[in-house]
């Protein structure tokens, strides 16, 4: 029986999911080596990371904030690790949009929770949104470090962060799910960084 049109494009998206992922490994990943590095040192310093996003990048920045506070790895109890997405709060997200503008919104979380030597992750496809950048500058101003994670070209953001992740594609689709898989990536190299410094421990109950 001939394939189905449904199964031809399901396994294309696959497929182009996995040409995506491979140019990733072609780039190289220095970036998230060194954005690591500097995440580690700054919660060893007593810092946080903040993260935020808009649409299925704010759901990754949730979904990365999460796996720092709790654990990436189910056989690995450890103590965690301080994260914040900043679009978990609907009261707070609908009264800054209706107040002050959406534009305005992670500007004013990170002037209001960030502190110097914190880090910030911003999620963007285009790396375009204005409410992303406006944050990027505002966490400058701050002396935050500022990571991102971008797709098509980086757009504007890109040239305000202090580290990057590209992801070679328009198709934000196959962006996003670099995209988590980056980010699975990172919280794996700063949980291993903090265990091996003995900063972070193993626990056997939470």
């Amino acid at each position: 029986m001939a394939k189905s049109i449904n199964l031809k494009r399901v396994e294309q998206i696959f497929e182009e999911s996995i040409a995506v992922k491979k140019q990733c490994v072609k780039m190289g990943f220095d970036s998230i080596i060194d954005m690591s590095k500097i995440a580690t040192s700054s919660i060893v310093k007593g810092n946080k990371i903040m993260l935020c996003g808009n649409g299925g990048s704010a759901a990754d920045a949730q979904h990365i904030a999460a796996e720092m506070l709790v654990r990436l790895h189910p056989e690995t109890s450890r103590e965690g690790i301080p994260a914040i997405a900043l679009a978990q709060d609907t009261s707070s997200i609908t009264a800054c949009g209706n107040d002050f503008g959406f534009e305005n919104l992670y500007k004013r979380m990170v002037k209001t929770l960030g502190k110097k030597g914190d880090c910030l992750i911003v999620i963007s496809t285009s790396g375009n949104s204005k409410n992303i950048i406006l944050a990027i500058k505002a966490a400058h101003q701050i002396g935050i470090n500022v990571f991102g994670f971008f797709g098509c070209k980086g757009g504007e953001a890109i040239n305000h962060c202090d580290q990057a992740f590209l992801v070679p594609s328009m198709d934000t689709g196959r962006i996003q799910e670099a995209h988590i898989t980056a980010g699975h990536a990172l919280v794996d190299c700063i949980e291993q960084n903090l265990l091996n410094i003995g900063f972070l421990h193993l626990q056997n109950q939470i």
